[in-house]
This record gives structure tokens, C-alpha cells and sequence, in this order.
């Protein structure tokens, strides 16, 4: 069962930047920045907030939906997991020897890991958002991957989320670490309300060895805002 709990997602990427932070600081405090002491700050931090799951793309439109509850919840879980950090330096584990070896239960594939790609759709002539319509989302001609079947890939648009479009592709795999590639993907959407649009755009990745996937609320790729207009319309407003 592919349930994702999204608070353990945004814990694992605030404590991945105060240590990527700490380190480009120069580490002033000379904290213990093993991956032990990362997975310690992380189970810290979780015990301390709440759980909230999504199951689809469904629930992700609306936590993207709630932007300023979401911004605060960030901030509030990177103030406790800097805390967390702190704490587990005054308690060192002493079953760990604190290298920086990252252990290999956790290492899974080597693989560009494709951010979650966010979209808001709108009618050219209302500006009210809409539903009902069909998106796709291409990558050399081809309908893109999910990560799961929660994940839908086409994505129809729907009433209690109108206008919000979301996608996690599957990672990609590569043949190396840190390779450089940009990803160029499409959107297109048909409808028989409104005239064929079609949307380019391009994500730039580095591949490395993944974990178990996980969405995070501050790691996505946003798109700007597409317009739909009826047949005909775009030519009478001069597009």
C-alpha cells in the first residue's frame, strides 16, 4: 500500500538543508554531522509534530492549495529540527563510531530523481480556475511514468481542486553519480471546450543513489500558470 506520510518528507528535507547549511558554514559549532546523527535528528523531530498522509495526487493538490499553513509548518519544523540537531550532540549514541558512511539499507538505485512537477490551469477569458479537463505530461513523445498508480499520468482535473494539476515521475535511471541532464518535458491538454494547448518546459537534474522515494512539499518544480481559451478565442485576442 502506497501511503505517503508528507510531514516524514518535509522532516527528512529540513534536517538534509541544516546539515548541507552547517557544512557550507564551515561547521562553527563543530557538531557531530554523521549520517547517524541525521537519522537521530530526524526521529527527534517526527516525534514531536504530527503525521499527515496523501495517498494520490489528489492529496498533494491540496497541500499545495494551503500555501501560507504550509509555509508556517516548514518554518515551525526547521526551528525544531535544528533543536534536534543540537540535542542529539549533547547525547552522542555511543553504538556509533559517527563516520560519514552512508549505510547501505539506504542506498537503493543510482537514478535522476525527478522533482514533483506542480501546475495551475486557468480559463483565458474568466480567469476562473478549471476543471474537467485532461492533462498529460510527455517526455520524448511518450506519457511520463509515475512513481505509482496513485499517481495518475493522464490527470483529470477535479471540482474540490480546481485548476491544480500535480505529477511525481518515476526516477530515471543512470549510469553514473553526479551526472548532469535536463530533462525536457510537455504538457498537453485537450478538451472540447477549449483549443489544444501545449506547453514545453525543461528540469534540470543530477542522478544520485536515491533512497525510498519521498515527496517533499519544498522540492518541486512549479509551473507557471497555463490559460485555456476557446476555439477561436486565442485568435481574437491576438495570441
Amino acid at each position: 500500500m502506497d501511503i505517503h506520510n508528507i510531514s516524514e518528507d518535509n522532516v527528512i528535507q529540513a534536517v538534509q538543508d541544516i546539515f548541507e547549511a552547517v557544512k557550507k558554514q564551515g561547521n562553527p559549532d563543530k557538531l557531530c554531522l554523521c549520517e547517524q546523527c541525521k537519522l537521530d535528528t530526524i526521529c527527534y523531530t517526527l516525534n514531536r509534530i504530527e503525521p499527515r498522509y496523501i495517498v494520490s495526487n489528489r492529496g498533494l493538490t491540496r497541500v499545495e492549495r494551503d500555501g501560507s499553513e504550509r509555509h508556517q509548518a516548514h518554518a515551525d519544523i526547521t526551528a525544531l529540527a535544528y533543536k534536534g540537531l543540537q540535542q542529539v550532540n549533547h547525547n552522542l549514541r555511543p553504538t556509533s563510531n559517527h563516520d560519514s558512511t552512508l549505510p547501505e539499507d539506504i542506498v537503493r538505485k543510482l537514478s535522476f530523481d525527478i522533482p514533483t512537477i506542480v501546475g495551475r490551469l486557468f480559463d483565458g477569458e474568466t480567469f476562473a480556475p478549471v476543471s474537467g479537463v485532461t492533462v498529460k505530461l510527455y517526455w520524448n513523445n511518450e506519457l511520463v511514468p509515475m512513481r505509482n498508480t496513485n499517481w495518475q499520468n493522464p490527470y483529470t482535473l477535479v471540482a474540490n481542486t480546481p485548476g491544480a494539476f500535480t505529477f511525481w515521475p518515476a526516477p530515471v535511471p543512470a549510469a553514473m553519480v553526479d551526472m548532469h541532464q535536463i530533462f525536457e518535458y510537455s504538457i498537453v491538454i485537450e478538451s472540447d471546450r477549449y483549443d489544444t494547448l501545449t506547453s514545453f518546459f525543461k528540469i534540470p537534474t543530477v542522478s544520485t543513489f536515491q533512497s525510498e522515494p519521498s515527496y517533499f512539499t519544498n522540492r518541486t518544480f512549479k509551473l507557471p500558470d497555463l490559460y485555456l481559451f476557446s476555439p477561436g478565442e486565442a485568435e481574437q485576442n491576438g495570441e
